[in-house]
């Protein structure tokens, strides 16, 4: 894969997602007309760098929801995809009016002044727009006629501009500046109450509202738009094949599978969990760090899903004791610990590195053909539950006509060790079903926020 732009830099350092962007493919030989993919094998595409569209993940592979929609459109075509990636959504607008590129995936709103400029694509994702400011803010607007009291800054050229703007001619009173930086910095900025308040879609702040609790969604400020593709003014055939694939199965099932990788697990916004979550990163995660990554060089788990773990089991505290038995910042039990070589559990650095061992171990133990990041969040399930619970789950799946190495539909069957339909039928019996499908949900929520502290 290439791009078609050279630049390193730290990018969104408050969300820790590094921007690292390769050097494009015979950058600066292209003619001024693109040649159709169907010519030359290659979908041109521009996107903005954030955790909602286009972003490389911690083993510097492109991820994010537009990176895995726009592939699947090009993997049903037999296209290869060539990214352009900018930080703002003015160059992205820029770089495909023009013509740099064939289409723009970077989580925009369909609007009609788009709609005006480009060919509208297809729709992928509802979002409603949200007025975010610092929760301790006063007055902390709750009206369209209390905004007139805040300060706001929204992205330029964003919808969020065009949303104000309307506003402005209804409501005396509202102002607003444009910013040139992206929206996730924006509600950085009004988390540190550099900024009175913002606007942004609520798939932004879903995710960036974890890393600073402090934010606040004060007003909805429509009912429900659009993100989708936009394609170059000349680009009528490519945008019918878009809206084509978007009418299949095959879409479908790629826009639920960007649902439940990125968005899925996150779950309702909890204040005081994600503020002693914050806290507890500055004020106890140092203290065991060295620990998480000595056990990373050991056993190849990541220290950050080490850490994600020992957090679900103890809030990092290497004194918990639960009334099973439990003990310790991995909360081992006495069997486990033993079989292990741990001679005392409360000892971190000796739980730390069973707790890896073990985790490791349930992850060697599942078929190889499982993919990733399944395969992890099955281990983890092993982990909480039993390595047998999970077997019978797997066996359940088959019976059931699900995938036994799907995440998406283990977290259904996995319930099912407690339904009397169905358990009795099963070697291990009864088990709380349900709690390893919620243990790998919070796992993977605290790791996304532990994930950017460590970067």
């Amino acid at each position: 894969m290439c791009y078609a732009r050279t630049t390193l830099t730290a990018l969104l350092p408050t969300l820790g997602l590094a921007g690292l962007l390769l050097a494009g493919c015979g950058q600066g030989q292209e003619s001024p007309q693109l040649a159709t993919p169907e010519e030359s094998g290659i979908l041109k595409v521009v996107t903005r760098n954030a955790a909602t569209t286009w972003y490389l993940d911690r083993d510097e592979a492109p991820a994010g929801p537009e990176h895995d929609l726009v592939s699947r459109f090009a993997e049903s075509r037999g296209w290869r995809v060539e990214w352009t990636v900018h930080d703002a959504v003015a160059e992205v607008l820029q770089a495909l009016e023009d013509g740099e590129v064939h289409m723009a995936g970077a989580g925009l709103t369909h609007l009609p002044s788009r709609d005006e400029r480009f060919l509208p694509g297809p729709t992928h994702t509802m979002i409603v727009e949200q007025l975010v400011c610092h929760r301790e803010a006063r007055p902390l607007p709750r009206s369209l006629a209390q905004m007139a009291e805040v300060e706001i800054r929204v992205t330029a050229d964003s919808s969020y501009a065009d949303k104000l703007a309307s506003l402005v001619n209804d409501h005396s009173g509202i102002t607003f500046e444009e910013d040139p930086r992206a929206t996730e910095l924006l509600l950085a900025a009004v988390a540190e109450q550099q900024v009175g308040c913002t606007l942004a879609d609520s798939n932004i702040v879903q995710v960036v509202r974890r890393h600073y609790p402090a934010l606040e969604v004060a007003l909805n400020l429509t009912s429900g738009d659009w993100l989708g593709w936009y394609l170059a003014p000349d680009q009528n055939a490519l945008a019918d094949q878009a809206h084509d694939w978007r009418d299949t199965p095959e879409a479908e099932t790629a826009i639920e599978a960007v649902e439940n990788r990125y968005y899925g697990y996150i779950g309702e916004f909890d204040f005081v969990d994600l503020r002693a979550l914050n806290r507890s990163i500055d004020e106890r995660l140092p203290d065991f760090l060295d620990s998480f990554l000595r056990a990373e060089y050991t056993t190849g788990i990541p220290a950050d899903l080490l850490a994600a773990l020992s957090y679900q089991e103890s809030h990092w505290d290497p004194q918990a004791v639960s009334p099973t038995g439990v003990r310790g910042i991995m909360m081992l039990t006495l069997n486990t610990a033993e079989s292990l070589g741990v001679s005392d559990r409360l000892d971190p650095t000796q739980a730390i590195d069973a707790g890896a061992r073990y985790l490791a171990d349930r992850h060697q133990r599942l078929p190889e053909e499982i993919p990733e990041p399944d395969r992890t969040y099955l281990a983890l399930a092993s982990y909480n539950i039993g390595r047998g619970h999970v077997l019978d789950a797997r066996e359940l799946a088959r019976k059931l006509g699900k995938n036994p190495d799907s995440w998406d539909d283990m977290q259904e069957v996995l319930p099912l060790k407690a339904d009397k339909r169905y358990y009795p039928g099963t070697r291990y019996g009864y088990a709380r079903g349900y709690e390893p499908v919620h243990f790998v949900q919070r796992i993977r929520n605290y790791r996304d926020v532990i994930s950017a502290s460590l970067d």
